[in-house]
């Protein structure tokens, strides 16, 4: 009897398979076939090697003038692109470096203060309490705090371990002394999941890279299991296996934005607003700049520097010369010389140019 034949890989699995050789995460593959597949069915399923230059520029002018997409997502339909046609296709066309990225708006962060954080913070419950208390406290992105696993909490040197952190980078934090009771308790709530699991022979958590072949039971462990692991159990997207993940950021970020309304918060806060006002808070106490960067994970430290972009305006930034002049001044018999705001008008006074000068 002949042997089934094999089913040709797709070019969406030609992807899948180039994106996971190099190790890009997940959410870098799901983004990558999400664009690869819309301009194949953009160009009505035509394959890429039929397309050129042309197809490529029409559909990104598409995104931009129709869909009015913004600067970050058409570079990211451009990256999703040039993967295919290099990585996938092994095309180097000389109009590929022709591909002009559309330039990023520099935006400033969205800030809270002290008193807002607190607010929203109090209006947090439970295990999302806790991750947003760590997210203020520490600094860390959503993802950092969502995948920390056991092992890298160590309560005796204060230090939390950012595993594979942005760039694929660890780091170390400081653990606040206000969240260690929190964290046991919750790291008690994670074990009563874990026993469970083990009881019922379940598959582990997941295991970075090639972790899972080197230490076979590592992943049933104790020490690899998530801090904050999901109730229920899901289905792993890369390899189908059903078993328990950790909290989902959109979760969290429901929850984030029903405090921040409860509070009465009207800027555009997120989860990611908690780690800006970490690194703000931290330069108004004082801290060393340096040391901010390395505390977020900053490669460089011009990242860090926006934040010193906020603290120049506001309450201990530049004071307006509005403020100056509105404030009261003495009277004219008390014999006080001229206060702030007359200093300052005069010091900015100007003669007209000569030829706008009256005659005299």
């Amino acid at each position: 009897m002949d042997p089934a034949p094999v089913a040709k890989p797709t070019l969406l699995d030609a992807v899948r398979r180039e994106i996971r050789t190099r190790h890009l995460s997940i959410r870098t593959e799901q983004q990558y076939v999400y664009w690869v597949r819309w301009f194949v069915r953009h160009f009505q399923r035509r394959h890429p090697r039929e397309l050129g230059a042309a197809e490529v520029q029409a559909f990104l002018a598409m995104l931009a003038n129709e869909r009015h997409v913004s600067a970050s997502t058409h570079n990211q339909a451009l990256s999703a692109l040039l993967f295919l046609y290099r990585a996938v296709l092994k095309q180097e066309l000389p109009w590929l470096d022709q591909l002009e990225r559309p330039k990023r708006p520099q935006r400033l962060p969205v800030i809270l203060t002290v008193d807002e954080v607190d607010a929203v913070l109090a209006r947090m419950d439970g295990e999302h309490a806790l991750l947003a208390r760590l997210l203020y406290g520490t600094g860390m992105r959503i993802m950092e705090a969502l995948r920390l696993r056991v092992k890298d909490v160590d309560f005796a040197q204060r230090t939390l371990i950012v595993r594979e952190g942005k760039g694929n980078k660890d780091r170390a934090l400081m653990l606040p002394e206000a969240l260690a009771d929190g964290l046991r308790a919750q790291l008690a709530c994670a074990r009563s999941l874990w026993v469970r699991d083990r009881a019922e022979q379940r598959p582990g958590v997941e295991m970075p890279e090639a972790l899972a072949r080197k230490y076979p039971c590592a992943a049933e462990s104790w020490a690899w299991h998530w801090v904050f692991p999901q109730a229920a159990l899901s289905i792993d997207p890369r390899s189908g296996v059903r078993r328990r993940h950790h909290l989902f950021d959109q979760t969290f970020q429901r929850a984030f934005k029903r405090a921040a309304i409860a509070a009465q918060i009207h800027k555009p806060a997120t989860p990611h607003s908690l780690r800006h006002a970490f690194a703000t808070h931290l330069l108004q106490a004082g801290y060393d700049i340096r040391t901010v960067q390395e505390l977020l994970g900053h490669a460089d430290v011009s990242t860090t520097m926006i934040y010193t972009h906020v603290l120049k305006v506001g309450g201990m930034g530049v004071r307006s010369p509005l403020d100056a002049l509105m404030r009261p001044t003495a009277p004219a018999h008390s014999g006080v010389p001229h206060d702030e705001a007359a200093t300052f008008l005069a010091r900015t006074r100007r003669q007209p140019p000569s030829h706008l000068r009256s005659p005299a």
